[in-house]
């Protein structure tokens, strides 16, 4: 099993997995036009996908999944909350409504969904596994439940949002409206929070912890990899980011 960011952040998000021969997105953040292109520094041809899982309806996460479902014909998954606020979403190959709470499988993999905190109609992150390894998804979220720890306990990859720093967001430039949203419980995690959640699992089977949604005014990559790293007693380069433009490549789990 293993995955990879096709870039992550304000202006587009979109990881893939990739188990057994099951390819999937989650999140089709970027253009559809732009979507094999992305696919190809991974190579992987759109016609390998087999299904694309939608945490929420925001236009990073889902600028591109319903052109791009519909030219490759690609099913869609997304909670019936995320489908009503989803104006484009009669254009997809197919939309197949989930329970945020119950897992599906698509081909040999296992999806969890779980709701999380966000300004958003009805969103969820997911656990992807192959029966043998889990991968944690875990973006687009303002504050961290019992229930999203417990479900992250025992994953081999986390895949984390480190948004801001509190201090850089603080001192920036955007509206005191939207420095409330960011850092309301509904909005997105710092880098403390998302340290503060791998301390509450049990972080020995971690086999890659990646920062990412990193706020290109809010945050550095060297202080989202010090928060981790300080929660993990371990190196700070063991901790990945991804960027918004590349992303990050192939990981082994």
């Amino acid at each position: 099993m293993r995955f990879a960011s096709l870039g992550s952040g304000s202006r587009g998000n979109s990881l893939v997995v990739d188990a057994g021969g099951v390819k999937l997105l989650l999140d089709c953040g970027f253009s559809a036009r732009s979507m094999p292109g992305r696919l190809a520094r991974l190579s992987i041809l759109p016609e390998e996908i087999s299904g694309i899982l939608v945490t929420h309806e925001h236009g990073d996460h889902t600028a591109g999944v319903f052109r791009f479902s519909a030219r490759f014909g690609i099913p869609v998954y997304m909670t019936r909350g995320t489908h009503a606020m989803s104006r484009d979403s009669g254009a997809a190959a197919e939309c197949r409504l989930i329970d945020s709470h119950e897992a599906f499988s698509v081909g040999g993999m296992e999806v969890r969904p779980f709701p999380v905190p966000h300004d958003a109609r009805e969103p969820v992150q997911f656990v992807v596994s192959d029966g043998a390894r889990r991968l944690g998804v875990l973006t687009d979220c303002g504050t961290i439940t019992p229930h999203m720890a417990a479900v992250l306990d025992g994953c081999q990859a986390l895949v984390l949002e480190c948004n801001h720093d509190p201090d850089l967001l603080a001192a920036s430039a955007y509206p005191a409206r939207l420095k409330q949203r960011i850092a309301s419980d509904f909005g997105h995690l710092g880098n403390a929070q998302a340290a503060s959640l791998l301390r509450r699992i049990a972080a020995a089977r971690l086999r890659h912890v990646v920062a990412a949604h990193l706020s290109e005014q809010n945050n550095r990559p060297d202080l989202a990899r010090k928060a981790l790293a300080q929660a993990l007693d371990c190196e700070e380069d063991w901790i990945g980011v991804a960027s918004q433009e590349e992303g990050i490549g192939w990981r082994e789990i």
